[in-house]
């Protein structure tokens, strides 16, 4: 195993994007026969990462067919433009909802400033480039595409965005499932026992949909799915039933988080921190309370943030109907 890199079955690898820190953004790669597909891509700064990944693997950017992205949030589709320049070959795959802010990354600049701030999220992302339509191909639910002869399959699968997909690997059967499925942070692993928690970042978190696409994913009977944060997990289905509880818990701290005022984001942030310390505990992690929470510091933040914007929806749907 290259450094930053962990080799799978069937062709597989991860990538670390060094986004941030140590293995929280995980970029994947599918090889078959000398042809790739990258799942995901993280920021700008992480092009370098993928490009040293293929030159391990004895392979070039001429080699890659497909980046494949989950969805276009910026930790996975931040430096699409960047690595699409240097990719000859390559195809870029995005839900249909989500081209329009490949070539054209104006709103999603504007809505990642909205959620960072300007100074920060110059420093983190760069400049966004954007990438010719004509190198998109748009993948709805059912698409697919053919790597050397290996399908990889497209499942509309919202909740986290609407504008996510997950993608199943017809060779190996596994799901590549970005945030659809959670995050899983491999530090937090007891005996090789995988966990999951649902990341509810702004600004589309739907439980509901969240609920049907994980149902969705576990449907498939893989036996391996990856996610983005980070990487392979197994025993889908205690992991899905896991899914479903915490969105139940999630839901139901935002809806007695109370009206959208001043300390409303202070008791979603307590709140979501009583989760994550509550799973410590049914999980086991044998890291100390205060570096728990550290690993889950930005996750705490955002989901917070997503719980209350969801929170209006809901208040908002109310006073319409």
């Amino acid at each position: 195993m290259a450094s930053g890199i962990i080799d799978y079955e069937h062709g597989v690898s991860a990538v670390d994007s060094a986004y941030l820190r140590p293995r929280l953004d995980a970029i994947h790669l599918i090889i078959e026969n000398g042809r790739v597909a990258v799942i995901d891509c993280a920021v700008n700064s992480s092009v370098p990462h993928i490009l040293r990944a293929l030159r391990a693997k004895g392979l070039d950017e001429a080699a890659v067919d497909y980046v494949v992205l989950t969805h276009v949030h910026l930790d996975h589709a931040g430096g699409a433009g960047l690595l699409m320049s240097k990719l000859p070959n390559a195809r870029l795959t995005v839900h249909p909802r989500g081209t329009r802010h490949i070539v054209d990354p104006s709103r999603l600049i504007e809505s990642t400033i909205a959620v960072y701030g300007e100074r920060h999220m110059r420093e983190i992302y760069g400049d966004i480039l954007p990438v010719d339509a004509a190198r998109i191909i748009e993948t709805p639910h059912a698409a697919t595409i053919t790597l050397n002869g290996r399908q990889l399959v497209f499942f509309d699968t919202p909740g986290h965005a609407r504008h996510h997909v997950s993608v199943r690997d017809e060779k190996s059967g596994h799901v590549f499932a970005g945030d659809t499925f959670g995050l899983s942070y491999r530090e937090l692993d007891c005996d090789g026992r995988h966990f999951v928690l649902p990341t509810s970042s702004p600004v589309q978190f739907d439980p509901a949909a969240a609920h049907a696409s994980v149902d969705l994913i576990a449907g498939l009977r893989p036996a391996a799915v990856y996610v983005t944060h980070y990487s392979q997990v197994r025993e889908i289905d205690r992991l899905a039933a896991d899914m479903h509880r915490l969105l139940d818990a999630y839901t139901a701290l935002a809806r007695g988080a109370g009206a959208p005022e001043a300390t409303r984001h202070a008791r979603l942030k307590a709140g979501m921190t009583d989760i994550v310390r509550s799973e410590a505990r049914r999980q086991g992690w044998k890291l100390g309370t205060e570096a728990i929470l550290e690993v889950f510091a930005g996750d705490i933040e955002l989901n917070a943030q997503g719980l209350g914007i969801w929170a209006d929806t809901q208040t908002a749907a109310s006073a319409q109907g």
